[in-house]
């Protein structure tokens, strides 16, 4: 697997330690973290280990990776892990993509609340979608949700907001049988909106009024009740943007989706382009254009771009991934039998569902050998700030 010729670890690495002496006193311990985390990502300060392959021989040594889930280099592979456990979940029915976004006002805030707001966004926009779908004048059925936080713009810019994964219907509310949605529309988007700002400024102003908002800089006055109504005002007659895309081409397109959705952080290394005296240049989107103008390149001090980087930085134990309705953990299995029941769907086979014997083997990643395509082997191992042996290894194969 070929290293990416420039990656976020090397802007950390060239501009970071005057970044940090710059700010210092304004980083929280979680971000100077996520920084420590990425410079250090599969070099020999976490340790590694010596691969061999079984057939020719050849060596190569594999440093260990950071883990931490903001790193642009450690988020495939946690992404195929969960995507393999996600497999058993996929039903045979036509899927559709809802996103739910906070106005720039509320982003603006959310900033320095982001545990609490992030989580009042997680919490509204599945109420709403669960809400509308089981009234009978809408879909009249119990839905599932699998919904993912983003918190970032293509260019890097504070733009909160969840992307919700729904299968395109859900059980009657007798429970009996499976209710379809309409061909190719899922739910109504104009009243998924109202409902969301409605939920969500009656639980933000329920969260200022018990304490747990900061204000800082220009908005230290909302702490005041009053300022904080007058700023919520006119929030509650401005357009919320909910927008649902249309249906995915069948279940095996949703993994394919969320493949590329679950696991992203601010910006991956492939987006990255150059790192001169230019500043960081890298590959984005405008939305606001479409066809070929949409996709364009900015150019960023490297200050300005690690800046950028760390607002995404989560708090911790903070999970920006969840599931609601027929999908939450707790009855998720047996909704899942009960789902296919309904449908006339055949069960996941037992290895899908990670009880059969094949199912405790963990996946192995590691890529082959680069000269004859043989399986590689660890035959040494070495400790964080540890070297290897020198080579050859063959007492060890």
């Amino acid at each position: 697997m070929s290293r990416p010729s420039l990656e976020v670890a090397d802007i950390f690495h060239r501009h970071g330690a005057t970044w940090r002496a710059a700010h210092a006193g304004h980083l929280s311990l979680g971000q100077m973290k996520v920084m420590a985390a990425i410079e250090s990502c599969r070099t020999a300060a976490l340790g590694g280990h010596v691969e061999a392959c079984e057939d020719c021989g050849h060596s190569r040594i594999a440093y260990n990776s950071c883990r931490n889930r903001h790193c642009p280099k450690c988020q495939s592979a946690a992404a195929r892990d969960w995507l393999a456990a996600r497999q058993a979940d996929l039903l045979p029915v036509g899927y559709f993509h809802v996103v739910f976004t906070l106005p720039a006002e509320i982003a603006d805030i959310a900033y320095y609340n982001k545990a609490v707001i992030y989580d009042l966004l997680f919490r509204a926009a599945s109420e709403a979608l669960l809400t509308i779908a089981a009234d009978p004048k809408h879909l009249g059925a119990r839905i599932g949700i699998t919904a993912v936080l983003h918190s970032w713009g293509s260019a890097m810019t504070h733009h909160p907001h969840v992307h919700m994964i729904v299968p395109g219907g859900g059980i009657s509310l007798d429970g009996e049988h499976w209710v379809h949605c309409r061909p190719g529309f899922f739910l109504p988007v104009r009243v998924l909106s109202r409902l969301f700002r409605r939920l969500f400024l009656a639980k933000l102003a329920d969260a200022h009024a018990a304490g747990r908002l900061q204000f800082f800089g220009d908005h230290d006055g909302l702490s005041e009740h009053s300022a904080f109504a007058a700023f919520l005002a006119p929030l509650r007659r401005k357009n919320w943007f909910v927008y649902a895309k249309p249906p995915f081409a069948g279940p095996e397109a949703v993994l394919a989706y969320l493949s590329r959705y679950t696991h992203r952080v601010a910006i991956s290394n492939s987006r990255l382009i150059a790192l001169d005296e230019a500043g960081v240049t890298f590959r984005c989107k405008d939305y606001r254009c479409n066809g070929r103008e949409r996709y364009r390149t900015m150019t960023l001090d490297p200050g300005e771009f690690i800046r950028r980087f760390l607002l995404h930085v989560l708090p911790k134990g903070f999970h920006r991934i969840r599931h609601y309705g027929l999908l939450a953990s707790a009855g998720r299995t047996a909704n899942i039998v009960h789902v296919r029941e309904l449908l006339a769907a055949p069960q996941p086979k037992a290895e899908c569902n990670g009880t059969g014997a094949d199912a405790a083997a963990p996946s192995d990643w590691r890529p082959p050998c680069p000269c004859c395509g043989g399986r590689m082997i660890i035959i040494e191992t070495f400790e964080r700030g540890g070297r290897a042996r020198a080579p050859p290894w063959t007492t060890a194969l």
